[in-house]
């Protein structure tokens, strides 16, 4: 299954030429400044608050980021996570990717309790349906359907999420 991104072909240099075509340097600078207080912030409703309403995500109530989580720094907007999901340390959630021939733009849903394990790759596009869990380390390039179990590089089915959940 492809990832739902919208392509945009570029001519002569790469697509990271072209950046600020899509998007304003000051809208790049702003999120960044924001984001890198939000990766380092332990006070998980500000992290929130500044995700929701500095840039833009939709975030569910108790939606926890932990530790250096980055999200998209040029597109935020495209991004949107569930009620009571976990989004591990140093998790990287990406709306856009600028190649040599062209850029793409696509949006993130992850639902609701969903937990993203650490320094997990999450690429513009795809769907985490709800319950579903990412093993740490892994690269998202492809929808995740609800309540499975998924990791590795290339990402592949490592079975069902029921009974894994803290406390189950």
């Amino acid at each position: 299954m492809s990832r739902k991104v919208t392509r945009y072909p570029v001519e002569g240099h790469n697509a990271l030429w072209y950046i600020y075509r899509t998007v304003s340097p000051w809208k790049g600078v702003k999120n960044f400044i924001f984001i890198q207080i939000a990766r380092y912030c332990p006070i998980l409703p500000v992290k929130n608050w500044i995700y929701r309403r500095v840039l833009g995500m939709k975030v569910g109530k108790h939606t926890a980021f932990g530790l250096m989580a980055m999200v998209d720094v040029f597109f935020p907007e495209l991004i949107t996570v569930g009620e009571n999901s976990v989004i591990g340390y140093n998790a990287t959630i990406l709306a856009h990717e600028y190649l040599i021939k062209e850029y793409r733009l696509g949006e993130v849903v992850i639902g609701e309790n969903v937990l993203i394990g650490a320094n997990t790759t999450i690429l513009p596009g795809v769907t985490i349906g709800d319950g579903a869990v990412v093993a740490a380390g892994s690269v998202v390039h492809r929808d995740v359907p609800p309540g499975a179990f998924v990791g590795g590089n290339p990402l592949r089915d490592l079975g069902k999420s029921e009974g894994r959940e803290a406390g189950e």
